[in-house]
């Protein structure tokens, strides 16, 4: 029988994806807000799928403030930017 594969929502897309393709966003049990790309971070954690139209729905409808129930720092939104263009910079 083959291994499950675990599933997330986008908070963008709304799409169940694998969660390897996804990219996680955390609150830590002190409120810190940051990425966590091996997906192990101890805390809440929310998804988004890496490219920039479903980052650009999730800012807009604040479905990451939501998922977290916290206000997610502009610098986040940065990281998550500056991550999505580097993943889609190396692809062919």
């Amino acid at each position: 029988m083959p291994k499950k594969i675990p599933l997330r929502q986008c908070t963008g897309c709304r799409e169940m994806k694998p969660k390897r393709e996804l990219i996680r966003v955390v609150r830590s049990p002190q409120e810190e807000i940051s990425l966590d790309f091996k997906g192990k971070a101890p805390g809440r954690g929310a998804y988004v799928c890496p490219n920039m139209d479903c980052l650009k729905k999730a800012i807009k409808s604040r479905a990451l403030e939501r998922a977290l129930n916290t206000k997610i720092p502009e610098e986040i939104y940065e990281q998550l930017s500056e991550q999505m263009e580097t993943e889609n910079g190396k692809d062919p």
